[in-house]
């Protein structure tokens, strides 16, 4: 999880190019921000500068500094071998040969005592230091880059996407990428190598996407690509239609907050084309009527919000298509059996590029599955491009590391795929139809609502943040929201935090309830009410403090012990949405009350793109 850049330009863009590059790291810093760096060739030699923290560190670290340059190498780092230190910091080197790396190195140690063995000294921790050295090398035997880096790919066995350029060649950057993403921007006069559209579209919206194996060679006049038998290939140009509007916080205090603000509209946009056209299958691709009427089960892989997010809407799915659901962590899924020929796999993912759903999808085509569709936040993305069928969320850019509007309108798609297939199955009434067309429509506007309840969730924080611990509890559909609410508080307040089933309290987690303990419940009236009850009086028995979440039909009241919001009227259809807007809010003001770096928490990155 770490993000690359790179620049090669004219002679007469000198001026711009190491502020081009620290400007498009800013865009990187969501996938690592441990540590950062840049280099630059400067009169035929590396100048570099490499510092613990984020881009904002390295900036002004720059800021008095006036390198003249047109091929300079940046990175932001998220640690994965070796510590957080400035030394283990990118850009590598080895002599005249530079490199950034994403990605991780499964034979590095080996790489490491062999490369020794030849006489390179190392001198960081990291298994990126081992390209440099291994590039090197090859480089003394036939003095050309970019030959150079296939040769020493051959070696190299993991997961990486590296940039390289060489003192020798002062205009060429080579870029090599196995498994995590590479793309390439056309620029006039320039061309740009970097991990994200967001570090390329401030400058030009001409964009390579670099398939697995891909070796590219790159001036400021011509991209040359090479795929992974060695043949020249030519690749598509799209044209990105992102926007990096989402880089201001505004009247807000942090991305985060800014974004679960955001959860109206990004769940009106979402939803906006199935108003327009009803459940059409067309909405999910042209083979989605076919596959859709076909299908007999449906599997769903995902990561952490994302999964959560298939977990509280399998049985939403169910009830309404009438097929079964089963739900997999993606580093989990290594399924044992052959697939149903008719089972839909659907994965859910907020960037498109998260690593360990990209291999369960590899293994799912494996065992079988002939279609997988693709909902994801991020177009042009590799997850998208790799499926059958896609469904577009329209959350916007999600800067904070926290999903919280790529989640909800997660929810919304999931809600819409089931009741598409319904129709497609002949399952859903026209009356049924329209009315959970007009329960859709209605969802932006209680999203809204539910929002303006946000001063009494901050009295709850002011609780909770003098606990160590919290549990969240919930039952059925409600059990993964409260799994949700539990990774936010965990993720962004460092209080520790555990979802159960409420049934489960009496089987052996009761025994952490003490005086005041907070309990989060997650209460609605519609689903398993009397069971959730039931773990709620076991918790105020023991003098457990709760903090319950529901709606005024659950007859539900506050007491001594027991805190209650009500959510404003809603359709049941909205329930699990409302829920979790306001556990993403409980949240982030329990981290801003702790003065914790809201957007960046420590030791996570938002796109997880190595294993």
């Amino acid at each position: 999880m770490c993000g690359i850049q790179g620049i090669t330009a004219r002679r007469s863009f000198r001026w711009k190019i190491v502020q081009w590059v620290v400007a498009a790291l800013a865009y990187l810093d969501y996938r690592g921000y441990d540590s950062c760096g840049v280099a630059a060739l400067v009169n035929g030699k590396w100048v570099w500068l490499k510092r613990v923290g984020d881009s904002a560190v390295l900036k002004s670290a720059l800021s008095k500094t006036r390198w003249l340059s047109c091929l300079v190498l940046g990175h932001t780092r998220w640690a994965t071998q070796g510590m957080v230190t400035d030394r283990n910091a990118h850009p590598h080197f080895s002599g005249h040969v530079a490199v950034v790396h994403n990605g991780n190195l499964t034979n590095a140690d080996r790489l490491r005592t062999w490369l020794k063995g030849m006489g390179y000294v190392f001198l960081s921790e990291t298994d990126t230091e081992a390209i440099a050295h291994l590039v090197h090398y090859y480089y003394q035997k036939i003095g050309n880059l970019r030959r150079a880096v296939q040769l020493a790919i051959k070696d190299l066995e993991g997961d990486y996407a590296i940039l390289l350029a060489s003192a020798m060649e002062p205009q060429v950057l080579v870029a090599a990428r196995n498994n995590p993403p590479l793309l390439i921007g056309l620029g006039d006069g320039f061309n740009i190598v970097s991990s994200d559209a967001r570090g390329i579209i401030a400058l030009t919206r001409n964009i390579i996407y670099l398939v697995e194996g891909d070796v590219a060679e790159v001036t400021p006049e011509e991209v040359l690509i090479f795929n992974q038998r060695g043949r020249r290939v030519n690749r598509k140009i799209y044209v990105s239609l992102e926007s990096l509007g989402a880089l201001n916080k505004g009247r807000y205090s942090h991305f985060m907050q800014k974004e679960i603000h955001q959860q109206p509209q990004a769940l009106r946009n979402t939803i906006q084309p199935v108003l327009q056209r009803g459940f059409s299958p067309t909405l999910f691709g042209k083979r989605a009527r076919k596959i859709f009427g076909r299908l007999d089960s449906i599997l769903i892989i995902a990561c952490g919000t994302s999964y959560n997010a298939g977990c509280v809407m399998k049985r939403r799915i169910e009830s309404v298509a009438e097929v079964p659901v089963r739900v997999e962590i993606a580093t989990q899924y290594h399924p044992i059996l052959s697939a149903s020929p008719h089972e839909l796999v659907v994965v859910i993912s907020q960037s498109g590029e998260t690593h360990d759903t990209k291999e369960a999808i590899k293994r799912a085509r494996a065992a079988g599955h002939k279609y997988v569709l693709a909902i994801c936040n991020v177009p042009e993305s590799s997850i998208p491009r790799a499926s059958s069928l896609i469904f577009y969320t329209q959350a916007g850019m999600e800067v904070g590391v926290a999903s919280t509007k790529a989640f909800t309108a997660q929810l919304a798609a999931l809600i819409i795929l089931a009741y598409t297939i319904a129709k497609v199955k002949k399952r859903l009434s026209r009356t049924d139809e329209t009315s959970a067309l007009e329960s859709l429509r209605k969802l932006p506007l209680a999203a809204r609502r539910t929002l303006a309840l946000e001063p009494e969730v901050q009295a709850w924080a002011r609780c909770i943040v003098r606990r160590r611990s919290a549990l969240f509890l919930g039952m059925g559909s409600f059990y993964p929201v409260a799994q949700e609410g539990a990774l936010k508080l965990k993720e962004i307040s460092y209080i520790h935090a555990e979802a159960l089933a409420a049934g489960e309290l009496k089987h052996g987690s009761l025994a952490l309830v003490n005086k005041r303990f907070p309990v989060v419940v997650s209460a609605p009236s519609e689903e398993f009410l009397r069971d959730t009850v039931l773990g709620m009086k076991e918790v105020n028995a023991r003098g457990g403090k709760l903090y319950v979440i529901t709606d005024k039909a659950s007859n539900l009241v506050a007491s001594k012990n027991i805190r209650v919001i009500y959510l404003p009227k809603h359709d049941p259809l909205h329930a699990a949405v409302l829920q979790t807007i306001l556990m993403q809010v409980l949240s982030y003001w329990a981290a801003v009350m702790l003065k914790r770096n809201v957007d960046k928490p420590r030791n996570l990155a938002k796109s997880v793109t190595v294993s």
